[in-house]
Parts: C-alpha cells; sequence; structure tokens
C-alpha cells in the first residue's frame, strides 16, 4: 500500500504560535474548526443522551442540572446514573480517536487501526483473564486491559521489529497476532462459569450499559495523561516520520525512541477504553479518516480525530438506546454495523486507486 500521507509534512500550511522561550506550535485553522464543531456535536449529543431514558429531560433542564440549579431527583438521575455513562462514551471514543491516528500515521496506512492491529483483542484477553480467574472489579479489570494490550504491543514489535514497526509489515503480524488472540478469548470463554461467561460476552461486544464513574475513571486519567504528551508533545515527530524515516532523521527527530512512545501511548488508550466499554470496534478505524476529509490537510490530525471519535461514539450509543423501543442495543452492535460498511467502502476505493 501506498502511505495515506503521501504530501507530507511539508506540505502543511497553517498559521504558527511563537511562545516567549522561542518554541513554535504550528496548527492549521481548518483543522482547529474542525476539531472545534467535532467538539460542539459530542458535547451536544452527550447532553442529549444524559436527557434520554426511562425519565425524558430536555435538552435546557439537563444543562440547567449539570450547572447546580436542577431539583434533587433531576440532580440524582443526572449526575449520579447518566453522566458516568456519557463521560465515559466520550473519553472512550476520544481515546480510540487518538489511538487510530496514531496507528494510521505510523503504519502510513488508512486500515492501521487497533481492530486491525491485535490491540484490541490483546486488551480483551487481559480483560477476559481478569474476568474469569478472578471476577475482579473495574480496578482490575483496568489493570488487566492496560497489561494485555501492552503485552500485545510487545510481542507485535518484536516480531515485525524495529526496523518494521510500520508500514505494511506492522500490519500484517499485527493480523496474525489478532486472529492467535481471538482464539485465546474463545477458550476463555468456554471456560468460565455461566455468570462470568455472560458478563464477558457482553463486555466483548462492546456496550456502556451501567457504566459508573469506577469503570469511566482510568480512561478518562488515562486521556487526560497520554492526550497532550501526544497531541503536543509528538505531534511534530508524528508529521515527520510520515515523510519517511530519512527525511525525519535529518530534521533531528530521534525516530525509535519517539516511534516506541507513541506505540506506547496508543496501545494504553486502546487498553484504557476496551477496560471502560469493551473492544467497541471501527470507531479508532472510522474516526481519523473522517477527520483528514474534513480538515483536507495531510498529517495525522490528531485534535481532529480525538474529538470525532467522541462524536462518533456518543453519537452511535445515542442510536443504539432508540434503535428500538423498550430495548436497548449495546453500542458496539451500532459501531459494528456502520463500521463495517465503511471498512468495506474503503477497501474498494483503496483497490480503484491501486493502493491495494
Amino acid at each position: 500500500m501506498k502511505p495515506a500521507g503521501a504530501k507530507g509534512a511539508a506540505g502543511v500550511k497553517g498559521a504558527v504560535i511563537r511562545t516567549p522561550n522561542g518554541m513554535s506550535l504550528r496548527f492549521s485553522p481548518r483543522a482547529v474548526a474542525v476539531a472545534v464543531l467535532c467538539l460542539a456535536v459530542a458535547l451536544g449529543v452527550g447532553v442529549l443522551l444524559i436527557g434520554s431514558g426511562d425519565f425524558p429531560m430536555g435538552p435546557a433542564d439537563v444543562v440547567r442540572t449539570l450547572l447546580g440549579n436542577g431539583t434533587p431527583a433531576d440532580s440524582l438521575i443526572v449526575n449520579e446514573i447518566r453522566l458516568p455513562r456519557a463521560a465515559a462514551g466520550l473519553a472512550v471514543g476520544a481515546a480510540l480517536g487518538l489511538a487510530g491516528a496514531i496507528f494510521q500515521s505510523l503504519t502510513r496506512n488508512p486500515l492501521g487501526s487497533p481492530d486491525v492491529l491485535g490491540f484490541s483483542q490483546g486488551a480483551a484477553t487481559g480483560v477476559l483473564g481478569v474476568i474469569v480467574l478472578t471476577g475482579g472489579g473495574s480496578a482490575a479489570v483496568a489493570a488487566g486491559a492496560a497489561a494485555g494490550g501492552l503485552l500485545t504491543g510487545a510481542v507485535v514489535y518484536a516480531v515485525a521489529g524495529r526496523h518494521g514497526a510500520h508500514g505494511q509489515r506492522l500490519i500484517l503480524v499485527g493480523i496474525g497476532v489478532a486472529a492467535i488472540l481471538t482464539g485465546v478469548n474463545g477458550y476463555l470463554l468456554t471456560q468460565a462459569k455461566i455468570t462470568d461467561a455472560a458478563r464477558a460476552v457482553l463486555w466483548l461486544t462492546g456496550s456502556l450499559n451501567g457504566r459508573d464513574w469506577a469503570d469511566a475513571a482510568p480512561v478518562l486519567a488515562a486521556l487526560a495523561v497520554l492526550g497532550p504528551l501526544v497531541v503536543v508533545g509528538c505531534g511534530r515527530a508524528l508529521r515527520m516520520l510520515e515523510m519517511g524515516d530519512d527525511a525525519a532523521h535529518g530534521l533531528g527527530v530521534p525516530i525509535e525512541r519517539a516511534r516506541l512512545i507513541m506505540l506506547a501511548a496508543a496501545v494504553l488508550l486502546t487498553s484504557f477504553a476496551a477496560a471502560a466499554a469493551g473492544p467497541v470496534s471501527f470507531v479508532a478505524l472510522t474516526a481519523p479518516q473522517l477527520a483528514r476529509r474534513l480538515t483536507r490537510a495531510p498529517g495525522p490530525n490528531l485534535l481532529p480525530s480525538m474529538c470525532m471519535g467522541a462524536a462518533l461514539l456518543v453519537a452511535a450509543d445515542w442510536a443504539a438506546q432508540r434503535a428500538f423501543t423498550g430495548h436497548q442495543l449495546p453500542v458496539g452492535v451500532v459501531t459494528g454495523l456502520l463500521g463495517g460498511g465503511y471498512l468495506v467502502w474503503l477497501l474498494v476505493t483503496q483497490r480503484k486507486t491501486g493502493r491495494i
């Protein structure tokens, strides 16, 4: 396949902010506008999501309650029951969008995604091990997801090799590891008790049902720490790497260290997102591509992809709650149906352009 960012970082045009200490930050006004628009959509849909349910509330009532001016009953419903689920959805979508943008930039391929590369399955293996073997709670699940994702990342990185941790080789190795882990996950389900197996199957589908602050906290913390690190600290290096290793090295980028840091950050974001909502499919694949088409800019588009991922996931969750009256679908069903169609379309268009 050809590199996804064919124009490279050299073709990026935009404004530059210079700080008093001599640092500079280049950004595209259109990309910032797209990020702000996607964030506004995500927050707006989040308000609608909070107002949906057996006790419906209008957007004005939801906002008033969030600001602390609601009745005690409204405050209980909004702040204690529905807000954690909406916050988890926003954080999981943002984490997956950012992780997908990193993977697609590093692999220089629109198919680079945690779903394809096996990292979601690795996180799922860690979580299933915790659920099946120990029956642990939210903290143990988050730890299992992080451990499973990091271990999978280490295996993929070792098999692909230092000089193969980008491009088609990484994708092929990831597909093979994902297939192996899918079999391992199926075996773990067969060894579980009925109640644990039912819990695990729902989690594997990808669901935000019943999420509370204990479920949302790990992914919110990971996003708060890793988001600025990647977007601000590693954004330039990622743009340089899209031009190729030789060009990036000539521009002073520590290639192996930068690539390893970004891979680790993307794996952790994917793992904590999986711990909160299960391995929700296709958000990490779709969000960066939609963001790229809206910004019309080369490069990783990290911030727009993060905001687009948040908007996609809460919109899918809102649709999952309203698709069938009296019955809620897991959000992973909606993202799987829509994302699968998008993947087929992407493969067809890539084939027509000669990239596969």
